[in-house]
């Protein structure tokens, strides 16, 4: 069956698909704001409005919220990202409309206590505190931060520790009140499901959200360089990067599977040729990150001090390689890969709600899984190797964190890449 959209005169949109073999339902309201919304100076305010959701309304307490949903066995959450925040449940059908109601009470009359905001302050500081001593996570912020230097798509999703700490509930209030308009909002569910249902309780719940669009995002501009701190560690962290594609770039799908083939697996090239043949890492993947404008294609690499100075001329050569050496029983493989992982994600309620909520916001529409399908089928050699040059003609982006006495210069390094 597929995925069923209804759109309320208050503009929030409804979507979800049935999936007769499962009892349970994933229901989550996904919002067209993130960290790229946030002005500099409150940079980590969705995040912290994402904790304080949960920290009491009018008529609920925060141990009120976390009693009723475990109460009937279910479970609640969100995350913030750098376009979208998301709030969701998972929970058995017949408590769907608990579920609901607890999502809508908490976006629309939370109270925003001074007393809880202080403390979730806290929390997410000592998020921000773990964060730093996670070098693996860290690199990414740094990584992000050369991308787009001094712009809202390069700062942390966390925040900043100093402007958290800083943080009023009226910059909360304020931020909440401009980004979670319902014209910018999706609730969306899978699982056990009748859609019918789904709208009636949006229509009797969701009552008080501002009646307004999405904020605008401000244009994003890559920038490129180095980011390189010295640290005592065991490992380096290095991530190298490049511009990629954005959402709604004819080359989306050309781009996922160059990213698979490449380092998406134990059988792309630079895990067979970096880590199998030659052991000069622990661990090393590629990924694109898409944003509604503009995208990254970056790859990340931990590897020990004495190997850094072997490891960057290996992934200058490969990225040099590739766009000539393209062969098609990879392509294909790697178009089996990410058709499979689609198809394998209908398996799951909560991917499925997670998938077709962003697909409204991104799109419009919920896309049809064959239509996906389609779409990664139609990727040939030429596509790949279109995406490939188009992607690694960019000036690079590089951050590492560790022991990097053997680290090249970037100029040396950008000369390797192009050469």
């Amino acid at each position: 069956m597929s995925a069923r959209l209804t759109r309320l005169d208050n503009g929030l949109r409804v979507v979800s698909h049935t999936m007769d073999s499962v009892e349970t339902i994933s229901v989550g309201m996904f919002v067209d704001a993130g960290t790229r919304n946030e002005p500099a100076e409150i940079n980590g305010v969705a995040h912290l409005l994402e904790h304080m959701a949960f920290k009491g309304t009018k008529r609920r307490s925060a141990l009120d919220i976390a009693a009723e949903i475990e109460a009937v066995g279910g479970h609640l959450n969100a995350y913030t990202t750098r376009e979208r925040t998301a709030y969701y449940a998972k929970v058995l059908k017949e408590d769907l409309p608990l579920a609901v109601d607890i999502l809508a009470d908490i976006l629309q009359h939370s109270t925003f206590d001074t007393e809880e905001l202080a403390r979730e302050r806290s929390v997410v500081l000592q998020e921000i505190g773990q964060a730093h001593d996670t070098p693996d996570d860290v690199v990414f912020d740094h990584f992000q931060s050369i991308a787009y230097p001094d712009q809202p798509l390069g700062r942390p999703v966390l925040g900043d520790a100093e402007r958290v700490r800083k943080m009023s509930r009226e910059a909360i209030v304020g931020y909440m009140r401009d980004a979670y308009g319902s014209g910018g909002m999706v609730l969306s569910a899978a699982g056990m499901i009748e859609h019918e249902h789904l709208v009636a309780l949006a229509r009797s719940l969701f009552l008080d959200l501002p009646d307004h669009g999405p904020l605008r995002n401000e244009t994003a501009a890559y920038g490129g360089g180095a980011h390189l701190q010295q640290r005592d560690l065991e490992q380096v962290h290095l991530t190298v990067g490049f511009p990629g594609v954005g959402l709604h770039d004819p080359d989306l799908y050309a781009a996922a599977v160059f990213s698979t083939l490449f380092g998406g697996g134990m059988s792309s090239r630079l895990f067979q040729e970096i880590r199998e043949r030659r052991g000069l890492v622990y661990s090393i993947y590629s990924y694109g990150s898409h944003y509604s404008d503009c995208g990254l294609f970056g790859i990340y690499a931990g590897t020990g001090e004495h190997e850094l100075g072997e490891l960057l001329p290996v992934l200058c050569e490969e990225i040099r390689r590739l766009p000539d050496s393209l062969e098609e029983s990879e392509i294909e493989r790697a178009r089996n890969q990410l058709k499979a992982a689609t198809l394998m994600s209908l398996e799951s309620t909560g991917a499925r709600a997670e998938q077709i909520g962003e697909q409204v916001l991104i799109y419009g529409r919920p896309i049809p899984v064959s239509e996906i399908v389609r779409r990664i089928e139609a990727v040939d050699s030429t596509a790949v190797t279109r995406v490939a040059r188009r992607i690694f003609s960019g000036r690079p982006a590089l951050a590492a964190i560790g022991p990097l006495r053997r680290m090249i210069a970037y100029d040396d390094f950008t000369a390797q890449v192009t050469t």
